[in-house]
C-alpha cells in the first residue's frame, strides 16, 4: 500500500513539474496549460483515426494555415512530437513504424550525353520547364541524384523543379525551396526584424539545385538560365501556391565555387553564413561557410518584405 501511495505521489510531482514548465512556444505556437488540455482532448477523441488525423482535426480547430491556405500539417505534426518527447503527450503509435517503406531506387537517366558546346548565340533557344507533377520530375530527380555534388534528396514544403533544354535536350536543373531561416546578412539587407521575418519569409524562396549538366559547356549558359528562371518563377509560384515570391536567395560554397554565373546574372552578394546548422534548440558550427547571394524580384522589394499585405 505505502508504495503504491509513493508511486502515486511521485507521479503526481512528475506531473505538476511538467505542467510548470508551460507555457512553451513550438514553431512560433505557445503552447499554454489550457492549450494542452485542448490537445489532448482532441488526441482522444480521434485516437483510433490515426496521428495525421489528429493533426488536421487539430489545425482546422485552430484555423491553422499557410499563406495559401492550406493547413499547417507538417508543422503541427513536429508540435504534437516535440510535446510527446517532452512526456507531456500520449499520441497513438505511428503507423509508419508498423511497416518498411523501401523506396525506389532512382534509375539512372537515359538521356543524350553528346557534348553540347559552342556560343550561345550559335546555338536552337533555350526553353524553361517547370516540372514537379508532370512526367518529366522522375528525369529531374535522376539527374540531380546521378551529376549534382550534393545528389537529391526529397523536399519537405514548398518547392518547384525546372529543366532547361536546348532543342530536345535536357542541358540543366534548377530546383526552388523555402527560404532559410536564420541568415543575419539577408536578413540586415532587408531590414527585417524577427516578427516581420515570421510573417513574410515565404515571400524569399532559396535556390536549392543548380546543375549544369557535365557534357555541356556553353559560355555564358548558366547566367542565361539564372535569367529566365526569375522572370518565370514569380508567375509559377503565384499560380500553384497562391502567395507571390519577391526575392531569391542562395548560398555559394566558397571552398567550391566562386559564384561567377550569380554575378553575371546581377545577383548581389551581401554577406556570409556562419557555418552553423541547427540541430533542435542548438546551432552546430561545422565550418562550412558560405556566400550569401541574393536576387530581389521587383525594385521595391524591402517596401513589400516589410509589409503585412501582398502587393502584385
Amino acid at each position: 500500500f505505502f508504495f503504491l501511495l509513493d508511486f502515486l505521489m511521485a507521479s503526481s510531482f512528475l506531473f505538476c513539474y511538467k505542467i510548470h514548465m508551460l507555457p512553451i512556444t513550438i514553431r512560433k505556437r505557445t503552447i499554454t496549460a489550457n492549450e494542452l488540455r485542448f490537445i489532448k482532448e482532441i488526441v482522444n477523441k480521434n485516437w483510433d483515426k490515426g496521428r495525421t488525423n489528429i493533426s488536421k482535426v487539430l489545425c482546422k480547430e485552430w484555423n491553422w494555415r499557410q499563406p495559401n491556405g492550406s493547413l499547417k500539417d507538417m508543422a503541427c505534426r513536429e508540435l504534437l512530437l516535440r510535446l510527446k518527447r517532452r512526456d507531456l503527450l500520449e499520441l497513438p503509435p505511428s503507423k509508419s513504424s508498423r511497416r518498411i517503406i523501401r523506396r525506389k531506387p532512382i534509375e539512372k537517366p537515359s538521356v543524350d550525353e553528346s557534348p553540347i558546346s559552342g556560343r550561345i548565340d550559335q546555338l536552337p533557344p533555350i526553353s524553361i520547364q517547370m516540372v514537379r507533377w508532370t512526367r518529366h520530375e522522375p528525369l529531374w530527380n535522376s539527374l540531380v541524384h546521378y551529376h549534382h555534388y550534393q545528389s537529391y534528396s526529397s523536399t519537405v514544403g514548398q518547392h518547384l523543379k525546372y529543366i532547361v533544354w536546348i532543342d530536345k535536350n535536357a542541358v540543366a536543373c534548377l530546383g526552388w525551396g523555402s527560404a532559410s531561416w536564420s541568415v543575419k546578412s539577408r536578413d540586415l539587407f532587408i531590414g527585417w526584424n524577427k516578427s516581420t521575418k515570421e510573417k513574410n519569409l515565404h515571400l524569399v524562396i532559396n535556390n536549392t539545385r543548380f546543375l549544369i549538366l557535365p557534357w555541356v559547356s556553353v559560355k555564358h549558359l548558366a547566367s542565361k538560365i539564372l535569367a529566365l528562371n526569375a522572370k518565370k518563377i514569380f508567375a509559377d509560384w503565384l499560380s500553384i501556391y497562391k502567395h507571390p515570391v519577391y526575392l531569391l536567395e542562395t548560398f555559394i560554397e566558397k571552398d567550391r565555387f566562386r559564384g561567377t554565373c550569380y554575378k553575371a546574372a546581377n545577383w548581389i552578394h551581401v554577406g556570409q553564413t556562419k557555418g552553423t546548422s541547427k540541430k533542435g534548440n542548438n546551432h552546430l558550427f561545422h565550418g562550412n561557410i558560405k556566400d550569401v547571394y541574393l536576387y530581389p524580384l521587383r525594385k521595391d522589394f524591402r517596401l513589400v518584405l516589410n509589409s503585412f499585405q501582398y502587393q502584385n
